[in-house]
């Protein structure tokens, strides 16, 4: 994978991030700030990977690359599944 291609990747996950966070309502406990933009593109690319593993399980086709839709649906079951997370990382009390 070269450069060019490493940055388009990362621009398109920052799109897909920044879709699915747009979509669930509510604040998220992600930093913001430089780290955030990070956080938030590499949810969008492991959305993009879990968006093509859900598509081939239900369609099983191997060469099935993940389409916007698929990764955003991905990256949404992602900022779910942390935010179920950190709830529950939060409601946890000390003695």
């Amino acid at each position: 994978m070269g450069l060019g291609s490493l940055i388009w990747t990362l621009i398109i996950g920052l799109i897909v991030g920044a879709i699915a966070r747009l979509l669930i309502p509510g604040r998220e406990a992600i930093s913001s700030g430089a780290l955030g933009w990070l956080i938030t593109a590499l949810v969008g690319i492991a959305g993009a990977f879990l968006g093509t593993f859900i598509a081939r399980s239900l369609w099983r086709g191997e060469g099935y690359a993940a389409g916007w839709i698929m990764s955003v649906i991905g990256a949404v079951i992602l900022l779910l599944i942390y935010r179920f997370i950190a709830a529950r990382m939060g409601s946890r009390t000390t003695p």
